[in-house]
């Protein structure tokens, strides 16, 4: 009988979970893995605020036109809030004509902070006759690498190096796209 407990015994010690170097090996190759993804997740969501900014741009042109050929006493809308919905709903108006989303309206939207450059939106005989939008990266680096601006021209442009503010007067100082 005693014999039979002892080989019961040594049966049951050979089954066993994993070694601590088993686990370590494990860890250590998810590390490694995620050392490689992680950069490229983050250069591809770069890439998609930029997509998203140059788009939302197209948008603010789009938007800018519209507002101009609907509103031609005012001119351009000059301001995000005028493109944007109407709140509480009211209808449309030269205040709020629902051309942009509230996102965009809002002046942040996919890691890009979006402006009027208010320099150029000068009424001649009160109607405003031109505009320029930056959009530039809330994070630079991290929300994007590229910096973006538009005007009445249509063309985007970007600078690498530097934000499209008042100070640096229009959007022609930029790369065209």
């Amino acid at each position: 009988m005693e014999a039979f407990q002892v080989k019961k015994h040594k049966k049951h010690n050979k089954k066993r979970g994993f070694s601590l170097i088993e686990l370590l090996i494990v860890v250590a190759i998810i590390l490694i893995i995620a050392a490689i993804a992680i950069p490229n997740l983050l250069r591809s969501r770069i890439a998609a605020n930029e997509a998203s900014a140059v788009g939302s741009l197209r948008t603010l042109n789009t938007a800018e036109i519209t507002y101009n050929t609907t509103y031609p006493n005012a001119g351009f809308a000059c301001s995000l809030a005028s493109l944007g919905p109407v709140s509480g709903g009211g209808s449309v108006s030269s205040a709020a004509a629902g051309l942009i989303d509230a996102n965009l309206a809002s002046g942040v939207k996919s890691g890009y902070d979006f402006a009027l450059l208010t320099s150029n939106c000068a009424p001649a005989n009160g109607i405003k006759t031109t505009y320029d939008y930056s959009a530039n990266p809330i994070s630079p680096g991290v929300t994007g690498q590229r910096y973006f601006c538009t005007d009445l021209s249509g063309v985007i442009q970007y600078s690498q190096t530097a934000a499209f503010t008042d100070s640096t007067g229009v959007c022609s100082t930029g790369t065209p796209i």
